[in-house]
């Protein structure tokens, strides 16, 4: 049925074409995604089957103009299905996982395609193009390659088997291990086993337990293995059965344990390495990011270990003797954020707890990073309560250049439900492009608590720094300025992503960002100087265990995609072990951020043998806050720069190129080193 009230199925009348959701129902997402495919199908055998020679335009600016209802209405199937889930959309995404599979494998392995592109790669140097044009060419050159099109008939169809399989296995794991976070939240029935807790974590444990019709009080469980309130609960037993529940997720068997998954994953994943010519899924992999190969990637992790965990026994030491002195038992790992905090504010003076109240999410959201925003490229943020989002919670802002010329809109839906994958994250609903004319529609999503109707919002510090990271990777996708939709924002090297958003946690702390947004939710007073200078000097502090416990997990990602199809692994606990103790990070006092049954970063959500990202963007990242912070900080001149080499260009061009553009020289781990307090 080609149902015309289908708001997929016209192009949005909304400003920025927001979709139209109020109208969307969950059959909606299977027609629009089904006719989008065959549309797109049928325009891609037009440029196949094309007759005349192939030409830049004819075959990849054709291709960039083809989807249009699947770019219309995927973008916002995904982020429902990460955002809002239901047992509808559930069920409708395990359907349609394979099919989408397929579909993007019968573009990318056409032979005819394939030729195509290829004739006109090997002309690259006569064809006369624009720098972001002989990009796209080279990129989709290198990408048709690793994709497996040059595979023979027999290796295409294994690879789309593969492919389909693999597209289900995923989905399974995200739809499992959500279930199984919501079924270990930590429920307390005794207002005693809070004690620690401020106000504002109590209300919204009291809230989360109301809304699922429980008395007493439930903490739900965020999605790395550290859990916020481990560092406030004063009792012992409560901590323990807190880190238990996190560190059980898709590891108690029964019908959410996702360990059968992951190991289907990790097969499948080195069968389709070897396919394709790799030793192994990670070599696969790094072939087509900055980092080139898992040997790299290996390089990096090495030199870190030792410096993060010689850190780690100055920590323990100091936490052992805090214990000790307090009479309490010998640390194990529920007690290590608890100890910290008591170190931090002994050390720094600085109690995070108490900086709760200057930490109240709208001041933080408009006076904090919206106002950072505002200083670095003139941009202003205005609310539009008459657009709807997909959840009553979502806010929806306008955005405007300082000339009053528009950008595009911004998206936040800030809270925690049982609906919503765990986690923060930006993605685009609709992508920038001067080829299809529209400007950026970009959400951010987050898991903060919510408390009872009428009570603030009041931030930890570090889902404080989590808004700033989130919300560079949201100006990264509305700041860019391409030509082609598959060159859009964030469309860039998976290690080179996270460097925007990392060099927007700067501003949490530098004075004319700060001094702006803490304020004291009752009394409005600003959070005192003194007080902002001890946060400052405490930067550095934990951070040899914040290191090795990303470095755990990174490890754990690279041992798994670094499997070949012939190894056997049944027991995912003892593979576990094996890989941290080989890398010296065998730590029961430090577990890593995500254990593999709870590890979403790379068997659901994309960063498969990717994980390392995060450090390796961190190194030119590091380097580029050190250039802000030594030209003065959040100047528009500083801020035009950047914008202009960094995130204007979005996936148009070598991210290497863009650092080296505003830096001068290639970037140095020395700043990483510092910024960490590992040098």
């Amino acid at each position: 049925m080609d149902d015309r009230t289908n708001p997929f199925l016209e192009p949005s009348p909304l400003p920025y074409r927001l979709p139209l959701f109020g109208l969307v129902r969950p059959e909606h997402y299977r027609e629009a995604i089904e006719a989008g495919m065959r549309e797109q199908r049928a325009e891609v055998e037009a440029i196949a089957a094309d007759a005349a020679p192939p030409s830049f335009e004819n075959t990849l600016v054709a291709l960039e103009r083809s989807g249009v209802l699947l770019r219309r209405v995927l973008p916002v199937f995904a982020n429902a299905s990460s955002a809002d889930a239901s047992d509808e959309l559930d069920a409708l995404e395990a359907e349609l996982a394979p099919k989408l599979a397929a579909h993007r494998d019968a573009i990318r392995l056409d032979p005819r395609l394939f030729a195509r592109i290829g004739v006109l790669h090997g002309l690259r140097d006569d064809l006369g193009l624009d720098p972001d044009q002989a990009y796209l060419l080279d990129r989709s050159y290198t990408e048709a390659v690793l994709a497996g099109a040059g595979l023979d008939p027999e290796g295409r169809s294994r690879l789309t088997e593969l492919n389909e399989r693999l597209s289900s296995l995923t989905t399974a794991f995200q739809q499992d291990l959500l279930a199984d976070t919501n079924d270990l939240a930590l429920h307390l029935a005794d207002e005693a086993e809070l004690d620690g807790l401020d106000a504002g974590a109590r209300s919204a444990a009291r809230e989360a337990a109301r809304s699922r019709d429980l008395d007493g009080w439930l903490i739900t469980l965020v999605l790395p293995t550290g859990q916020p309130a481990l560092a406030a609960l004063t009792r012992p037993d409560v901590r323990d059965r807190l880190l238990a529940a996190s560190m059980a997720r898709g590891a108690r068997g029964g019908a959410h344990d996702t360990r059968a998954t992951l190991l289907e994953i990790v097969r499948l994943r080195a069968e389709r390495a070897k396919l394709l010519g790799f030793p192994d899924h990670a070599a696969a992999v790094t072939a087509g990011e900055t980092a080139g190969s898992p040997e790299a990637v290996a390089a990096l992790l090495d030199e870190l270990v030792p410096a993060a965990t010689r850190n780690v026994a100055r920590e323990r030491a100091d936490l052992t003797a805090r214990a000790s002195a307090a009479g309490a038992r010998t640390p194990v790992a529920a007690d290590w954020a608890y100890l910290a905090e008591q170190v931090r504010a002994e050390r720094h003076d600085v109690d995070l707890a108490v900086l709760r109240p200057y930490f109240e999410l709208d001041r933080v959201l408009v006076d904090g990073v919206f106002h950072a925003a505002g200083l670095l490229y003139g941009l202003r943020f205005d609310r539009r309560d008459g657009l709807v989002g997909y959840h009553p919670d979502t806010r929806v802002y306008e955005v405007f250049e300082h000339d009053g010329s528009p950008v595009g809109l911004y998206l936040f839906d800030p809270y925690t439900r049982d609906s919503k994958r765990g986690g923060a994250w930006m993605s685009a609903l609709v992508d920038q492009s001067e080829l299809t004319g529209d400007l950026p529609v970009v959400v951010n999503n987050m898991n903060i608590p919510k408390p009872a109707a009428g009570e603030p919002t009041l931030l930890t510090f570090d889902e404080t720094e989590t808004l700033f990271h989130e919300f560079g990777h949201a100006l990264h996708g509305l700041l860019a300025r391409v030509r082609y939709p598959s060159q859009a924002g964030t469309s860039v090297f998976r290690d080179f992503v996270e460097l925007p958003s990392q060099v927007n946690e700067l501003w949490v702390l530098r004075p004319e960002v700060l001094g702006h947004y803490a304020v004291h939710h009752e009394t409005g007073e600003r959070m005192p100087q003194q007080l902002a200078d001890r946060l400052i000097a405490a930067r550095g502090f934990n951070q040899g265990f914040e290191t090795a416990e990303y470095l755990g997990a990174a490890v754990l990602d690279q041992a798994w995609h670094r499997l070949v199809a012939e190894d056997d692994v049944n027991d995912v606990a003892a593979f576990e072990h094996a890989a941290l103790a080989a890398a010296g990070l065998a730590d029961p006092l430090v577990p890593p951020r995500y254990s593999s049954a709870y590890f979403a970063h790379v068997f659901a959500g994309g960063y498969d043998a990717g994980y390392y990202s995060y450090i390796w963007s961190e190194v030119p990242g590091a380097d580029v806050m050190e250039w802000f912070e030594h030209h003065g900080g959040a100047t528009r001149e500083n801020g035009d720069r950047y914008r202009r080499e960094v995130l204007e260009p979005g996936g148009s061009r070598d991210p290497g190129e863009s650092i080296r553009a505003l830096l001068g020289r290639e970037p140095s781990i020395d700043a990483l080193l510092r910024r960490r307090g590992l040098a």
